[in-house]
């Protein structure tokens, strides 16, 4: 018996689905015609690595052992299929791509009889799954067969024509199955979730599909033939049934939540569309609901949007926005985005605070874009930009969906929790985003140029790698696009190893000397100083103590060259 299982992630994953960020465009809505997701996978305390199950036939009465996130006893077993999927991460080899938010949602319908947590019902799914369509009826069957034992969840399901937002909670202890809703997201829109559920009213059915054994309107919802009634029955929702809400019965809103969750959906969505449009939803950010009480599901984005814009959205800090984290005194001296936890504090007089969570963050395992591409054929046409760590501080890596070995630097063992590695890119790139997030303003941009670099190279190389996989066989094609992807992958190592060495002789005892194209070159080094914002906080914490006597203070940094 296979125990296909333990190619999940490890049970330290199951902290980090709390604090996760998805973004969509459908087909119409980007610049190429493909279909886009990501994935930034948030939680302290683990390493991202890549995991891979390849394709293969099964026996009969084959069994699958699940145990929780990979680790522990097993929780039961699980019927295997005659045939499952090569699957990389989280996109497999017919361009189906799965990635999640944990919403949360009502804490008492957590069934810890179920089998199945939503990490595991992820996979079973990419394994066994063509089409969104087919992910999405895949993962209802195993619901209700088999059970839920987690929280509430966020699901994109994308596949290179079409994409969907699948949510679900479970039923609480003794009631095997899940409540669920599926809305596909219109061709020329873009969507996002972000840790809230998303899903308010939907197109329902005067009919339930006896075959699927749940309600579906062709092409724009499926949802299971209780959503509604259970809540009645747990007394969350009253109304009409044309009138209910999934979020508002099984994911009740609070200020805190919105600010945490949906105040990332807002940025994005400001990104791509008229920003005084968007700020209208500030009154609900802000948690005024009487005034607004959602963001749309998805909107229409005022151009089209391209693979690169939303690797640029997985970065974001709401810079520009009433919420920006580099503009006000706790960003510190130099204007850092980056906060350490936890995230609320009280002051002295007992009042309490928080703050907003931004898209990209210090605390990813991994990032990553799913690019699907229908007019290509499978094994080229998917490509899963990848990398670990901190979208914001990392150069994503394509990693095409058939290959059938991870790169080395994204490897399971080469990516330890407690240990570093020069053989980790989770590790290589933690050693050179914690010596930026001290000093952000000073440094952030020499790692802006060499992920830009990067990006814009391997861009330039799609093309190319389409053209040369033309004329391959199968088997050909897959040993090609696999040693590309290594290749991608090691040179991101090289430069960022380069670019570690470069930043600590550039801005060493926190001056800067002057470089170009990644080396320092002859010149006098420079002092970066504070950020203005920060020397004005100065002065206004501590009167005249600092203040100038002769107003020549020029003098003085004179005195501190020769000293």
């Amino acid at each position: 018996m296979k125990h296909l299982f333990l190619a999940l992630l490890p049970l330290l994953i199951a902290t980090a689905g709390f604090a996760c960020t998805n973004l969509i465009v459908g087909k119409d809505a980007s610049v190429d015609g493909s279909v886009i997701c990501t994935y930034n996978c948030d939680g302290f305390g683990f390493a991202g690595s890549l995991r891979s199950t390849p394709a293969g036939w099964h026996q009969p009465g084959e069994k699958i052992a699940i145990r929780s996130w990979g680790r522990g006893p097993i929780r039961g077993y699980v019927d295997q299929v005659d045939f499952t999927y090569n699957v990389i991460g989280y996109i497999n080899e017919k361009q189906v791509s799965i990635v999640e938010t944990t919403f949360g949602g009502r804490e008492e319908l957590r069934n810890p009889e179920g089998i199945l947590d939503y990490n595991s019902m992820m996979m079973l799914a990419l394994e066994r799954s063509a089409t969104a369509r087919e992910a999405i009826r895949v993962m209802a069957g195993l619901l209700a067969e088999y059970g839920y034992n987690a929280t509430g969840e966020t699901l994109s399901v994308c596949d290179k024509n079409e994409a969907w937002i699948f949510e679900f909670i479970g039923k609480g202890p003794g009631r095997k199955g899940a409540v669920w809703v599926a809305i596909r997201i219109p061709d020329d829109c873009i969507s996002a979730h972000a840790n809230i559920s998303r899903i308010r009213q939907f197109p329902q059915a005067r009919k339930i599909d006896k075959a699927l054994g749940f309600y579906q309107v062709e092409g724009q919802s499926m949802y299971a033939a209780d959503v509604i009634s259970f809540a009645r029955e747990m007394g969350y929702f009253s109304g009409k049934d044309a009138d209910f809400s999934f979020r508002d019965a099984y994911c009740p809103i609070t200020f805190e939540k919105v600010r945490y969750a949906d105040a990332r959906v807002w940025s994005f969505f400001r990104h791509h569309c008229d920003k005084a449009e968007m700020d209208q939803y500030l009154p609900y950010i802000n948690g005024d609901f009487e005034a607004c009480d959602h963001l749309p599901l998805y909107i229409k984005p005022s151009r089209k949007v391209s693979v690169r814009d939303i690797m640029n959205d997985m970065r974001d800090h709401y810079e520009g926005t009433p919420l920006d984290m580099t503009a006000d005194i706790s960003a510190g001296p130099w204007s850092s985005p980056y906060r350490p936890l936890p995230m609320s504090w009280e002051t002295e007089d007992g009042t309490k605070y928080f703050r907003e969570r931004a898209i990209g963050t210090q605390q990813s395992g991994f990032t990553l874009v799913s690019h699907l591409r229908g007019w290509l054929p499978d094994a080229v046409g998917g490509v899963m930009y990848f990398n670990c760590d901190d979208a914001s501080m990392v150069a994503y890596v394509p990693v095409y969906c058939c290959v059938n070995e991870v790169p080395e630097a994204f490897r399971p063992e080469n990516n330890p929790n407690d240990v570093f590695s020069e053989k980790s890119a989770f590790w290589m790139n933690n050693f050179v985003a914690n010596m930026v997030y001290p000093r952000y303003s000073a440094m952030i941009g020499d790692l802006r140029q060499v992920q830009q670099e990067l990006e814009d190279f391997y861009a330039s190389e799609q093309d190319a790698v389409v053209e040369a996989v033309a004329g391959l066989t199968p088997r050909e094609t897959v040993a090609y696009l696999t040693q590309k992807s290594a290749a991608y992958t090691k040179l991101m190592m090289q430069r960022w190893d380069a670019l570690a060495r470069l930043l600590i002789v550039k801005h060493n005892d926190q001056i800067m000397k002057p470089s170009k194209d990644g080396r320092i070159v002859p010149g006098r080094y420079t002092e970066p100083g504070f950020d203005q914002q920060f020397y004005d906080a100065i002065s206004r914490d501590t009167g005249d103590r600092y203040k100038s006597k002769t107003g020549n203070a020029k003098d003085l940094n004179r005195l501190n060259d020769v000293l």
